[in-house]
């Protein structure tokens, strides 16, 4: 089962991603991700993984109930140091993103950034079933992917990000057969060079709707980046389950 590597998110990455990743688009995804699961004061809330919790820190900011879990201790002290700092309280938890052990708890769940599609086909499937388990009746489940129809007819083989002189380079394949981007990253910082491998599976919106449904969610529905209908032209879309 491809997996996420352990050294590809943390410190490295939110210093070449931190700067993009500003509390302008933070705080309108809180409030599309607000809107569209129709949450409100004292919803309990799922994100996973939570990452630096620029999302879940926002939402307990409106007033749900928000756990976090991530496997990155980096990310887990950066999202309490911020939680503190903005005086809004969030369960946070180091743990196994395949691993949930809540039953019928949360009235929703966030996956949030392309967090979705690091498994095989049968463990992203039965993390979707373990994501539904954890939803009271009636919950709902937001995906933030790549609208696949938009990523094949603007992907780029390579891309690089740089910082005061460091690079992230990363170089990708994309596998008609098996529908993943195969990617290798290399990290130059500070006279070190790191490389790493990962895979991403990439689905359309209607195979993802088929999997949701195959688990048992009742409903799917999906809209794009900016809140508004799914098109061709739209970059990426937040498709939401209903359990």
């Amino acid at each position: 089962m491809p997996y996420v590597p352990a050294d590809l998110f943390g410190e490295d990455y939110l210093y070449f991603y931190g700067g993009w990743l500003d509390d302008e688009l933070s705080d309108a995804q809180a409030e599309l991700l607000w809107t569209t699961l129709r949450l409100s004061e004292g919803a309990e809330v799922l994100d996973v993984p939570c990452g630096h919790g620029r999302i879940a820190n926002r939402l307990a900011a409106r007033g749900a109930r928000v756990t976090g879990l991530d496997a990155d201790a980096f990310f887990l002290e950066r999202a309490r140091a911020d939680a503190a700092e903005q005086g809004v309280e969030v369960e946070y938890r180091e743990g196994d993103m395949h691993e949930l052990p809540w039953v019928e708890r949360f009235d929703a769940v966030v996956n949030w950034f392309t967090s979705f599609g690091y498994f095989d086909d049968e463990g992203n499937k039965a993390w979707l079933d373990a994501a539904r388990q954890t939803l009271k009746p009636g919950g709902r489940l937001a995906i933030d992917i790549h609208n696949r129809d938009v990523f094949m007819r603007n992907r780029v083989p390579a891309s690089v990000v740089e910082r005061d002189g460091d690079l992230m380079v990363d170089r990708h394949r994309f596998d008609v057969e098996t529908g993943r981007e195969e990617s290798e990253r290399w990290i130059v910082r500070g006279g070190k060079v790191r490389k790493t491998e990962y895979s991403v599976r990439s689905y359309t919106l209607t195979e993802l709707r088929s999997l949701l449904l195959d688990v048992g969610f009742t409903a799917v529905d999906a809209v794009g980046h900016d809140g508004k209908p799914l098109t061709l032209e739209s970059r990426r879309m937040v498709v939401v389950a209903t359990r």
